[in-house]
């Protein structure tokens, strides 16, 4: 993975310090901004006949905020399509509450982060120039934060998502991850029994913005066909379909990785911008 360092970024590159209330801690955030583009690089341009719009980047487990800085080419996207990136540090959180540790990610995600960073940098406060997205961890945390705050997010992209809600759910307290220990599933995601009707359930958030009548964001998920969680996704995909939750589903050969996370980006860069 390469360094930020070793990159030729043509826009303004910031990684910040700040201190979050919804965290309880100073945390770090890597922001991209298509700011200083010429009138020559513009002309022509039909995405900069409109304003800036932003993407929520989310990173994957034991990842940080300058993950898709250096593991994609999303500052070049940014200056292509006209829009800012934000990525935050969400830890190993899952994005979600953490009541054991008084982290609220999914406060910080949904709420703070986006209420600070309009505040500072000038972004758009309209639902449609405001978009979630990310890969693995942050693939599920794009997909609940996005529907517990439709209000806020108009189109949700995600990668490889670890969707293994439906599984913790079947199998209770006989659940188990290669990955995790059962005290840590236990503190992010809360009591098994608890979960279907849990807003870490990215299918009860759904039939909560049904019955509000509310608008359910947009959805672009994609999975490489040798992923481990490949089955996972095709799973939710059939769920928003049987739903008749328009989803734009993509797969491809691929694995786990930045490889195929590329391969996908512009793609889904083009259609949430589109």
């Amino acid at each position: 993975m390469k360094n930020i360092n070793e990159r030729k970024v043509e826009m303004a590159y910031l990684r910040m310090d700040f201190l979050s209330e919804a965290l309880q801690k100073i945390t770090t955030m890597s922001v991209v901004i298509p700011n200083d583009v010429s009138a020559e690089e513009k002309e022509g341009n039909a995405y900069y006949e409109r304003g800036m719009k932003t993407l929520y980047l989310l990173h994957g487990f034991t990842g940080n905020d300058t993950d898709w800085i250096c593991g994609t080419n999303i500052h070049t996207l940014c200056k292509k399509y006209n829009f800012a990136v934000v990525c935050p540090c969400g830890d190993n959180s899952f994005y979600l509450d953490r009541e054991m540790t008084g982290g609220k990610y999914s406060t910080f995600i949904g709420k703070e982060l986006v209420e600070y960073t309009r505040k500072v940098f000038g972004f758009s406060d309209r639902r449609e120039d405001t978009f979630i997205g990310g890969f693995s961890m942050g693939g599920y945390g794009s997909i609940v934060n996005g529907m517990k705050y439709y209000k806020t997010f108009g189109k949700i992209m995600a990668f490889s998502s670890a969707l293994h809600l439906d599984e913790m759910v079947d199998k209770g307290g006989d659940y188990t991850h290669e990955l995790f220990n059962e005290a840590y599933l236990k503190e992010i995601f809360g009591k098994p029994g608890q979960l279907r009707e849990s807003d870490r359930n990215p299918k009860y958030l759904i039939g909560q913005i049904k019955k509000a009548g509310g608008e359910i964001p947009d959805l672009y998920l994609a999975c490489g066909t040798e992923d481990s969680l490949i089955d996972e996704n095709r799973s939710f995909r059939a769920y928003l379909e049987e739903n008749q939750i328009p989803v734009l589903y993509h797969e491809q050969p691929g694995e786990h990785d930045w490889d195929y996370w590329n391969k996908e980006l512009q793609p889904a860069v083009r259609w949430l911008m589109e």
